[in-house]
């Protein structure tokens, strides 16, 4: 990704990376996941990060490490890793199913992780097939001007 993302950077882009749940859930062997090599080879000054908070908490609940604070495995999850957060992909989770939600419907604290670490860009998404995107969009865009943190 570091040839990638410099390639990118010579035509005036920047290059992200977006994580999932199984950077956190997958054991290579003594405690070491993709997160892990992922942090550690992805250059700083060439790759950003693009947290996806749904499946941080998400990837965190499966792995057992945030069980019992979830927001606080994600906010570990930011700062421990050497690459600048600059945007959060945001979703909700449902409590009984864990399922995606939409935002300010679900179990997360988004609160709590915005106060920990703040991003320039928020992305409104839930990847259910049963919502439509101008749903999300406008139950998100509400529940974004209206939390305070």
């Amino acid at each position: 990704m570091n040839v990638e993302a410099a390639a990118a950077r010579k035509a005036g882009l920047r290059y992200g990376y977006h994580n999932h749940a199984h950077e956190f859930t997958i054991d290579f062997g003594n405690g070491r996941r993709p997160w892990d090599v992922l942090t550690e080879e992805l250059d700083p000054r060439l790759v950003h990060l693009e947290i996806d908070i749904y499946w941080a908490v998400t990837g965190g609940i499966n792995s057992g490490e945030g069980v019992d604070d979830p927001e606080g495995f994600t906010l570990d999850v930011i700062r421990s890793a050497p690459q600048r957060v600059l945007q959060y992909h945001v979703k909700d989770r449902d409590p009984a199913t864990g399922d995606m939600a939409d935002l300010g419907t679900g179990m997360i604290d988004f609160a709590r992780i915005f106060r920990g670490h703040q991003v320039m860009e928020y992305i409104v998404e839930n990847d259910t097939p049963d919502v439509t995107p101008q749903q999300t969009a406008a139950v998100g865009y509400r529940y974004l001007r209206r939390l305070r943190f």
